[in-house]
C-alpha cells in the first residue's frame, strides 16, 4: 500500500506541474521518507524544480499544497523549509486497505518477458560448503522476490562437469586410490559420496604439490573428459552426476529448487562454442594475434578498456582501408588459447548467447530430479526427451556469482555489445557477492586446529583444496541439533518428531536470515551462537514475533486473516481514525505504516539486487511488533472497539511478517 500511494502521489504532482508549466522540461519527482512519522509519511524535495520553474522551492511547495486538490489516501500536505512538501497519509484509509489485504499494484508495472536467474553453480566434484550456501540463499531469495512481484522466472544451476575440479577428483580415483569404474559406480551410490570426494580432492591437491610432474595426470584427464566417448569421460560423468544429485538434496533441505541444469559437457559436444566463435569472428569481436605474448591466440578487448573518441575514429579509418583492428597487449583478453582450447569466458559467451536466444542452437533435455512437491528439474543432454519445457530465449538474466568473477562477467557483457546485442547486454546483471568465512570460535567448535594468529583474526577463511571448510550438510545438521536442544527444553510436552520439525524450521530460518542480513558486498564471518540467537537481528527473533501473534489469535479462537477482513468491513473509517490519529498514536501508526511497506521493500530489493533490505524490513517489523505486544494488553483490553482495532493490528502485522519471511524462504513454526 505504501508503494501504491507513493507512485500515485508522484504521478499526480507531475501531472499538476505539467499542466501549470506545459512548455518546461521537468525533472522526476523524488519522494523520500522523513526520519520521524511526526514529520509526515512522505517528504518531497522541490529544490530540483527551482531552476526550470524559476521559482523558490517553498513557493512551488505552497502552490502544490493549495491547488493540487484531494488525492485518495492522502490526508494532508505541509510546506516545510527550506523547500519540502511533507505529506501525511490518511491513516484510517491505509489501515482499512491493509486489513482488507488490498494489493494495489498498477497494471503498467507488469513487465513482459521471462527472467532467468542462475545461482549456486557448484563444481560437481565434492560436497557443498558454507560459501555455496550464501550463493544459493541469495539466488533463491532473489527468485522469490521476483515471483512476489509477479515476474515469470526460470531458475538455472550451471554445472561445470568437464572442468579442472572434476578432473582432479577423477585423478584421485584413478591414480591415488586406484578404483576401477565398477568400484566407482558402487561408491557413487553411497549417501555421502560427496564427502568421500571432499577428502579425495584435498589429497589430490597435496599429491600435485609433492611433485609437479603429477600435474601431467590432470592435463591428460582433462583432455580426455573434454573429448568425451571414452572410459575417463564415463568415470567423470558418474562422479559429477552423483555429486550433483547430492548438491540438490542439500539445497532441498533449505527449500531451494531449480528448473534446469545446463552442463558444460553439452555446451562442448553440441558445439555451442563453434556457433558463437563463427559469429564473434565474422563481427570482428575476436582478432587473431600473429606475434607478441598472445601469439596464436584469439583475443577480444578486455572489458573497461574502451578507446577514446579520437582513437576510435582512427581505428575506424584503419578498418575502412582494409587493415585489421589492433589491440594493445594489456587490453587483450584471451578467449581461445594458442593450443586451440577455448577458455572459460569463451564458453560463457556462447552459453549467454543461448540464454538470450541469440545462438540459434538448443540443448536436448531430460528429467533429472523430482522434488517432493513433484516439481521436475531438467538437465541438458545431447539427445533429450521429445516433450520438455522451453528454456532460454529470456528477456533478462541475473547471474549470482561471487565478486572474483567480475572481470569474466564484464567480458561476456562486452562481447554481447560488440556483437550488436545492446538490449541483451543492458538486461544482463552480475549479482555479485563476497565470500563467507568462519569466526575463530565457530572454526574451533567445528574441530579445526587454529594457530594463535588465527584466534586473533576477525574471521578464518576456508579452502576446499586444503580440505578446510564447513560442509553445508554438517552446518545444517549442527544448527538443527542446537535448535532442537532449545526446543526440547522449552516444549518437553511435544513429541520428538514434532520437536525435530520445529528445530528444522528454526535452523533453516536462522541460516537463511544470517546469509541475507549482510549486504552482499560484505564478507560474512559465520557463527553458530549469533545465528541461532532468539534476540537481536536473527531469523528466530523474527519467527518468534509471528509465533506471538499467532498465539494471541489461538487464545481468542479466531482466524487472524478472516478477523481482519471482517473488522475492516464492519468498522467505519471514523472509528479507526480515533485509534490512529494524534501524537499519542504515532507508535501504533508506525507499526501499521511499516507493515504497508512490503511491496515497497521488495521493489527496492529487486532494483538494487540487494535482499538485505528485506531482512532489515523483517527485523524492524518484528521489533515494532514486540514493543507493541509488551505495551498493550490486547485480549484483556476492556474497550471492545479498541480491542478489535488492536487485534486487527496484530493480524495485519502477522500477515505481512509471514509474507516477508516467506520471500526470504523462512517458515514459521507453531511454537518457539
Amino acid at each position: 500500500m505504501y508503494r501504491y500511494l507513493e507512485q500515485r502521489l508522484a504521478v499526480r504532482i507531475m501531472e499538476f506541474l505539467r499542466q501549470r508549466y506545459p512548455e518546461t522540461a521537468l525533472p522526476a519527482v523524488v519522494i523520500e521518507q522523513p526520519p520521524k512519522v511526526a514529520l509526515g509519511d512522505f517528504a518531497i524535495p522541490l529544490f530540483p524544480f527551482a531552476k526550470p520553474l524559476r521559482s523558490a522551492p517553498l513557493k512551488i511547495a505552497e502552490s502544490i499544497r493549495s491547488e493540487i486538490g484531494s488525492i485518495e489516501g492522502i490526508a494532508e500536505f505541509r510546506v516545510a523549509p527550506p523547500g519540502y512538501l511533507n505529506v501525511r497519509i490518511d491513516r484510517a484509509w491505509l489501515a482499512l486497505a491493509q486489513a482488507l489485504a488490498r494489493d494495489h499494484v498498477p497494471k503498467e508495472e507488469a513487465t513482459s518477458g521471462k527472467i532467468l536467474v542462475e545461482h549456486t553453480s557448484i563444481n560437481p566434484n565434492k560436497a557443498a560448503h558454507i560459501g555455496h550456501l550464501r550463493n544459493a540463499v541469495l539466488g533463491d531469495t532473489f527468485v522469490r522476490l521476483l515471483r512476489y512481484a509477479g515476474r515469470e522466472v526460470d531458475v538455472q544451476n550451471y554445472i561445470d562437469n568437464t572442468g579442472v575440479q572434476v578432473a582432479d577428483v577423477v585423478v584421485g580415483f584413478t591414480h591415488l586410490v586406484k578404483k576401477s569404474r565398477p568400484e566407482i559406480d558402487v561408491l557413487a551410490r553411497e549417501p555421502r559420496f560427496d564427502y568421500y570426494c571432499w577428502d579425495l580432492y584435498a589429497r589430490v591437491s597435496q599429491w600435485y604439490a609433492q611433485d609437479k610432474q603429477n600435474l601431467q595426470a590432470r592435463s591428460e584427464t582433462l583432455h580426455a573428459i573434454e573429448a568425451g566417448n571414452n572410459e575417463t569421460a564415463a568415470v567423470a560423468e558418474t562422479i559429477a552426476s552423483a555429486v550433483l544429485r547430492r548438491h540438490l538434496e542439500t539445497m532441498e533441505r533449505l527449500d531451494i529448487e531449480y528448473d534446469f541444469l545446463p552442463r558444460e559437457s553439452e555446451i562442448l559436444h553440441l558445439h555451442f562454442w563453434d556457433a558463437a566463435f563463427t559469429k564473434l569472428k565474422s563481427a570482428g569481436v575476436l582478432t587473431y594475434e600473429n606475434d607478441g605474448k598472445n601469439k596464436g591466440c584469439w583475443v577480444m578487448r578486455r572489458a573497461g578498456t574502451g578507446k577514446s573518441e579520437g582513437q576510435q575514429a582512427e581505428q575506424a579509418l584503419v578498418q575502412e582501408s582494409g587493415g585489421e583492428r589492433v589491440l594493445e597487449e594489456e587490453d587483450q583478453k584471451v578467449i581461445v588459447r594458442s593450443n586451440g582450447t577455448v577458455g572459460y569466458v569463451g564458453k560463457d559467451i556462447a552459453y549467454h548467447m543461448w540464454k538470450f536466444g541469440l545462438l540459434g542452437q538448443d540443448f536436448g533435455y531430460r528429467k533429472f530430479y523430482r522434488y517432493p512437491n513433484q516439481h521436475e528439474c531438467w538437465i541438458s543432454a545431447i539427445e533429450g526427451e521429445k516433450h520438455h519445457p522451453h528454456f532460454g530465449g529470456v528477456a533478462e538474466v541475473y547471474n549470482v556469482i561471487d565478486a572474483r568473477q567480475s572481470e569474466a562477467q564484464s567480458t561476456v557483457i562486452e562481447a554481447l555489445r560488440e556483437l550488436g546485442h545492446n538490449e541483451a547486454a543492458d538486461h544482463y546483471t552480475h549479482f555479485s557477492y563476497e565470500m563467507v568465512a568462519l569466526t575463530p570460535r565457530c572454526a574451533a567448535e567445528l574441530g579445526y586446529a587454529l594457530s594463535e594468529e588465527d584466534k586473533t583474526r576477525p574471521y578464518v577463511e576456508v579452502s576446499g583444496r586444503k580440505g578446510f571448510g564447513v560442509k553445508a550438510d554438517d552446518l545444517i545438521d549442527q544448527l538443527i541439533v542446537s535448535a532442537k536442544s532449545e526446543v526440547d527444553s522449552r516444549h518437553p510436552e511435544l513429541g520428538d518428531e514434532e520437536r525435530r520439525s520445529i528445530a528444522r524450521q528454526i535452523a533453516v530460518g536462522a541460516l537463511r536470515y544470517f546469509m541475507l542480513k549482510y549486504t552482499k558486498q560484505s564478507v560474512i564471518a559465520f557463527d553458530f551462537k549469533d545465528a541461532l540467537s532468539f534476540e537481536g537481528e536473527t531469523g528466530p527473533y523474527a519467527q518468534y514475533a509471528v509465533v506471538r501473534a499467532n498465539g494471541i489469535f489461538n487464545k481468542a479462537a479466531l482466524d487472524a486473516d478472516e478477523f481482519a477482513r471482517n473488522v475492516a468491513n464492519k468498522i467505519p473509517a471514523e472509528e479507526f481514525s480515533q485509534f490512529l490519529n494524534g501524537e499519542a498514536t504515532d507508535e501504533i501508526w508506525e507499526l501499521w505504516l511499516s507493515s504497508s511497506k512490503t511491496s515497497y521493500v521488495v521493489n527496492q530489493c529487486i532494483a538494487t539486487t540487494e535482499p538485505a533490505y528485506l531482512a532489515k524490513h523483517a527485523f524492524q517489523l518484528a521489533q515494532l511488533f514486540n514493543a507493541f505486544y509488551h505495551r498493550h494488553p490486547i485480549l484483556s483490553e476492556p474497550n471492545e472497539k479498541r480491542k478489535q482495532f488492536l487485534l486487527a493490528t496484530v493480524a495485519v502485522v502477522r500477515r505481512e511478517l509471514t509474507r516477508t519471511l516467506a520471500v526470504m524462504g523462512i517458515t514459521v513454526p507453531p511454537v518457539m
